[in-house]
């Protein structure tokens, strides 16, 4: 579910409510996976209505991320269907570890600098290079110097062999020695004031989904149970989409340099009780969906058993 997988299409708005492709690749990233990376076109098709989503919408956003080499046509069963490939596999490895990551960095731990060059005959692959690090979620120290916090290594080692830059780039891990207090560098290498915002914007936008759950036994002495499995699902699905982008933005930067009363703390408190509260019943209600070979899925209107894609 890694952030390369989000990028928009020409044509495509680059930010706001999320797009048909962005939920696609959230309900991969959460379900495919225990199918073998498989998912048929009826089943998206059924989840996605529930998003509210048409039908030419999701056909033409897989359609996307086949040609971006994410997914490939596969039948099973006589059902037409894509599996994810193995490139689509490893990019939502590397968001597995991202989007769920609970820990923030220290400043003990140290810093990633990626410092490359890029003749300028190949400046494609300079804009490229400086894309994909910033979407890992590196600041700017200068032209050139890019610095992350030192967990990002292996994702970025990868990201950099995968798509043939590592020939341009070197890799160091480094301390702050000197000059001038670490927090003051931080707000200049990474945007605050707009990672402020758009944490502020996922408490707004879901902060309601958690007032109202059903209280359950273990808070405050409910004794409610969870939401309804369809429920659960889309609003799992919407919460992990609007989520999955911020950790890509914000690199776990440690607790000590940010401002006080970052918003971005609680940001990730609501998102991970989300998490728990809706994960169950909406793996349940997929689960239900899907039939022994995974070609169908029930949902608030009749699949389309005869889609051909």
């Amino acid at each position: 579910m890694a952030a390369e997988a989000d990028e928009p299409a020409k044509g495509e708005p680059a930010a706001g409510s999320a797009q048909p492709r962005q939920f696609i690749v959230t309900v991969y990233g959460l379900y495919s996976r225990t199918e073998g990376g498989w998912l048929s076109v009826a089943t998206l098709i059924g989840l996605l209505a529930d998003l509210g989503i048409e039908a030419p919408a999701v056909r033409s956003s897989i359609s996307r991320l086949k040609r971006r080499g994410l997914l490939r046509a596969e039948r099973r069963g006589g059902s037409a269907g894509y599996a994810l490939s193995d490139e689509g596999l490893s990019v939502l490895r590397e968001g597995d570890h991202r989007i769920f990551r609970r820990d923030r960095a220290t400043p003990a731990d140290g810093w990633l600098l990626a410092v490359f060059s890029v003749p300028e005959s190949e400046r494609s692959k300079r804009h490229l290079m400086r894309s994909r690090l910033t979407r890992l979620g590196f600041g700017t120290a200068s032209a050139g110097v890019y610095i992350a916090p030192a967990h990002l290594y292996d994702a970025t080692a990868e990201m950099l062999r995968r798509l043939e830059l590592d020939g341009y780039a070197d890799l160091f891990h480094a301390d702050h020695l000197a000059f001038g207090p670490l927090d003051e560098k931080v707000r200049q290498w990474w945007d605050l004031d707009q990672l402020e915002l758009l944490y502020g914007e996922f408490v707004r936008k879901h902060a309601g989904v958690l007032e109202g759950l059903p209280a359950r036994a273990d808070d405050h002495g409910g004794t409610g149970t969870g939401p309804a499995e369809r429920d659960a699902f889309v609003d799992y699905v919407r919460v992990l989409t609007d989520w999955r982008q911020l950790p890509y933005l914000d690199p776990g930067l440690p607790a000590e340099l940010l401002p006080d009363r970052w918003v971005g703390i609680r940001a990730a408190e609501l998102f991970f009780t989300l998490q728990s509260r809706l994960e169950d019943g909406a793996r349940a209600y997929v689960a239900r969906g899907l039939g022994p070979d995974g070609d169908s899925v029930s949902t608030g209107r009749a699949a389309d058993r005869g889609t051909r894609w």
